[in-house]
């Protein structure tokens, strides 16, 4: 009896000392190695690939992000499902229009969102709203009546947006990435809304605009995987500046 219990103590003794010794090389050791491999050699990688402009954040090259129409301080302006703005009411419980005031029943404020800025370019869509808390995809099937449904809808909106023919809308316009925050668009799509952006800033040309385009683009990994795709975020801001 005496030795069943010393040798349970013995293996319970061993099993401390292994879990100890563990915990201490790989929850301990081996991310703090990680850590410092990560930032000695691939740090603006590990620390997110941050994008500044002028000493300031503004996104990162590996996340998309929206470029909605935003108000004086940065915050992203709200439409009802016409494009009429709204705001928000005192109590933050609902919408009132901004021109008349009128408040929006229950059911219009459901339609309330954002609307894209006609000035930049815009990224593909985004089932997580570009959360990267949210990754992930809507995980509808090809033939789902409400997938469908969206990309139609989507391909009238974009088509409408950028003044073309439904025809001329590229398939990464209307849908979504696996992760829903990818940074690219693919030159297609880029050169789609060159018209439009030129128009809406009344600077710089199509023709300028074009080129900022061709200039941005990254050709297939490897030189063979993929398509020749443009990060949003880098030719929005090479956008800022040609427009001064």
């Amino acid at each position: 009896m005496a030795s069943n219990f010393s040798t349970r103590i013995r293996v319970l003794g061993a099993s401390l000392r292994a879990f100890l010794v563990l915990t201490v090389i790989l929850g301990i050791l081996y991310p703090l190695s990680m850590t410092g491999v990560a930032q000695a050699f691939f740090k603006d990688k590990a620390d997110g690939s941050m994008v500044s402009v002028h000493g300031r954040d503004v996104g990162s090259g590996l996340i998309g992000q929206s470029f909605d129409l935003v108000d004086a301080q940065g915050n992203a302006r709200k439409f009802d499902a016409d494009g009429r703005e709204v705001i928000a009411t005192a109590d933050g419980e609902g919408y009132t229009y901004l021109q008349g005031g009128g408040a929006l029943t229950a059911e219009q404020a459901e339609g309330v969102g954002t609307l894209p800025d006609p000035k930049w370019f815009q990224p593909r869509p985004s089932a997580s709203n570009y959360d990267g808390l949210a990754s992930g995809a809507s995980n509808y099937g090809p033939e789902n009546p409400v997938f469908v449904k969206l990309i139609a809808d989507r391909k009238a909106q974009v088509a409408k947006f950028n003044g073309v023919g439904e025809d001329k809308v590229p398939v990464d316009a209307v849908t979504a990435s696996g992760s829903g925050l990818d940074p690219h668009i693919s030159k297609a799509y880029a050169l789609l809304q060159v018209e439009r952006v030129a128009k809406a800033r009344g600077g710089p040309g199509a023709a300028e605009v074009r080129a900022l385009v061709d200039k941005h683009v990254d050709g297939p990994d490897a030189g063979f995987l993929g398509q020749e795709r443009v990060n949003v975020l880098d030719l929005n801001i090479a956008l800022a500046r040609l427009a001064g």
